[in-house]
C-alpha cells in the first residue's frame, strides 16, 4: 500500500496546480502531466505543431514559385513567339495600317500596309500550328497544319464574300492555288536542284498521283458551270448554274473527306499536307525538334493571331477597290498574285527550306497538298458558306481563269509524273507563273467588285 501511495501521491498536486494555476503554469504543468502519464505525447504534440507550420510555409512559398513561373512562362513565351522570328518586324504595320484609314483614308496606304502587316501573322501561324503538332501527334498534327497553313486565305475570302465581293473570293481562292502550285513547288524544285545539282532528287509519285487527280477533279467542277454558262445551255437561265455549283461543291467536300481518310490509312509511306512541319519518313522523325512552348500556349497563340488576321483582313478587303483605282492595279491582279502571295509567305518559306535539305516529300506536301485543299475543301466550302450567307458564289469562275487553271494543273501533273526533280523543273514551273501572273496584269474582269452586293438568294 505505502509503494501505491508514493506512486500516487504526486499526481494530486499536479492536477491541482493545474486547475489553480496560472495560464502559463497550466501550460507547463499540463505538459509535465502528459509527459509522466504518456512520454510519447510530447514528441506527437511538437511534431503536429512543426508539420502545420511547414505545410503553411511550403504552401507560401509555392504560391509564390507559381506567380513567378507563370510570369517567366509568359515572357519566355511572348520573347519565342514574337521576338525570335526577323520577319516579325513587319509585325507593327497592322495597327500602322490602322491608324492610317482612321486617319487619311487613303485606300492605296491602308492596303499596302494590311498586306504587309499579314506576311509575318501568316508566318506565325504556321509556327503555332507546327508547335502544337508536336503534342497531337503525326495524324491530327497533319491535320492541323493542313488546316491552318490556308486560314489566311480563308478568312479573307470570307469576309469578302460578306461584302459580296464574290469575284474577289473567287480570284484569290484561285491565286492561291496557282501561286501554290507553280510558285512554291518551283521555288523548291530550284533551290532544291541547285543544292544537290549533282543529283535527282525523289519523291513518291504514287502520292503526288493523288493529288494531281484531285485538281484535275476540281478542275472539272470549275470548268462545267463555267461552260454551260458561256454556251447559254442553261435549263433555268441563271438558276442552274448556281444549283449545278452548290451540287458540285457537296460532292468535292466528299471527296475531299474521302481523301483525308486515304491518308491516314496510309500514313505510313505517305506525305501529309502540312505547313512546313510534319515529317513523312522515319529519318525525319528522328531529327524533329522539341516543341518550343507548351500545348496551352499554342492554343492561346492560335487564337491571338487568328483573330488579328480576322481584324487586320476586314481593312484589307475594304481597301482593295479604292487600292486599285489609286495604284492603277487591276482588281484581278490583286486577287489571283498579291492576295495568295500573302497567305502563302510561311508555306513557301518552309517548302523551300525542306526541299534543300533533300525533304522533298514535305516540300510537295506543303505545295501541292495546300493546292489540294483549297480546290477540295476552300472552294467549295465558301461556296456552301454564300448558300447559308444568301451570297450566290458558285463555281463559275469563268473561262480565262478556268483556262489558267486547268492548263496548271496539267503542267504540274507532268512535271511529277516521273517522280524525280530538279533546278530546270523548278525554274519552268517559276517561269509558267510570271506568264500567269502577265495575264492577270493585262485581264479585264467582265464582272466588277464595284456591283451592289446582290440580294440574297433562297
Amino acid at each position: 500500500m505505502d509503494n501505491h501511495n508514493d506512486d500516487t501521491t504526486p499526481i494530486v498536486p499536479i492536477h491541482y496546480n493545474l486547475e489553480m494555476g496560472s495560464l502559463d503554469g497550466r501550460a507547463v504543468i499540463e505538459f509535465e502531466d502528459e509527459s509522466l502519464v504518456s512520454p510519447a505525447a510530447a514528441s506527437i504534440s511538437t511534431n503536429k505543431h512543426s508539420f502545420h507550420e511547414i505545410t503553411h510555409i511550403s504552401a507560401a512559398t509555392s504560391a509564390k514559385s507559381f506567380k513567378q513561373h507563370m510570369r517567366n512562362s509568359v515572357i519566355d513565351s511572348i520573347k519565342i513567339v514574337i521576338f525570335s522570328a526577323k520577319i516579325n518586324i513587319l509585325m507593327p504595320l497592322g495597327p500602322l495600317a490602322i491608324l492610317v484609314d482612321k486617319m487619311s483614308g487613303s485606300h492605296g496606304w491602308v492596303f499596302f500596309l494590311s498586306l504587309l502587316g499579314i506576311i509575318p501573322l501568316a508566318e506565325r501561324l504556321g509556327y503555332a500550328t507546327e508547335q502544337l503538332a508536336c503534342f497531337t501527334g503525326p495524324i491530327v498534327g497533319g491535320l492541323l497544319n493542313a488546316t491552318f497553313g490556308n486560314i489566311t486565305e480563308l478568312i479573307i475570302s470570307i469576309y469578302a464574300l460578306k461584302s459580296g465581293m464574290i469575284r474577289v473570293v473567287q480570284q484569290s481562292l484561285l491565286g492561291s492555288i496557282l501561286s501554290n502550285m507553280l510558285l512554291v513547288l518551283g521555288c523548291a524544285f530550284f533551290s532544291g536542284g541547285i543544292v544537290f545539282y549533282e543529283k535527282e532528287q525523289v519523291f513518291d509519285k504514287a502520292t503526288a498521283s493523288v493529288d494531281s487527280g484531285l485538281l484535275l477533279m476540281a478542275v472539272m467542277g470549275l470548268l462545267f458551270p463555267a461552260v454551260l454558262h458561256s454556251t447559254h445551255t442553261e435549263l433555268h437561265f441563271g438558276k442552274s448554274e448556281l444549283a449545278l455549283s452548290r451540287f458540285s461543291s457537296c460532292i468535292m467536300l466528299v471527296a475531299y473527306a474521302s481523301y483525308l481518310a486515304y491518308q491516314l490509312k496510309r500514313q505510313k509511306n505517305q506525305y501529309i499536307p502540312v505547313d512546313g512541319g510534319e515529317t513523312p519518313t522515319e529519318e525525319g522523325s528522328d531529327e524533329e525538334e522539341a516543341p518550343e512552348i507548351s500545348m496551352w500556349e499554342s492554343i492561346i497563340w492560335l487564337s491571338i493571331l487568328t483573330a488579328w488576321v480576322s481584324f487586320l483582313s476586314e481593312y484589307l478587303v475594304n481597301a482593295i477597290e479604292g487600292a486599285s483605282a489609286s495604284l492603277k492595279i487591276p482588281v484581278a491582279f490583286i486577287s489571283v498574285i498579291l492576295l495568295p502571295i500573302v497567305g502563302n509567305a510561311a508555306e513557301h518559306a518552309g517548302a523551300v527550306m525542306f526541299a534543300m535539305k533533300d525533304k522533298l516529300d514535305i516540300s510537295l506536301g506543303v505545295a501541292i497538298g495546300s493546292s489540294t485543299q483549297i480546290a477540295m475543301f476552300g472552294i467549295p466550302f465558301c461556296v456552301v458558306a454564300g448558300w447559308v450567307m444568301g451570297r450566290p458564289m458558285d463555281l463559275n469562275f469563268q473561262l480565262f481563269e478556268t483556262a489558267t487553271l486547268f492548263i496548271s494543273v496539267l503542267v504540274v501533273a507532268f512535271m511529277v509524273q516521273d517522280g524525280t526533280s530538279n533546278y530546270l523543273k523548278g525554274l519552268m514551273l517559276v517561269l509558267c507563273y510570271l506568264i500567269v501572273a502577265a495575264s492577270f496584269f493585262v485581264h479585264i474582269d467582265p464582272s466588277s467588285i464595284a456591283d451592289k452586293p446582290p440580294k440574297p438568294s433562297h
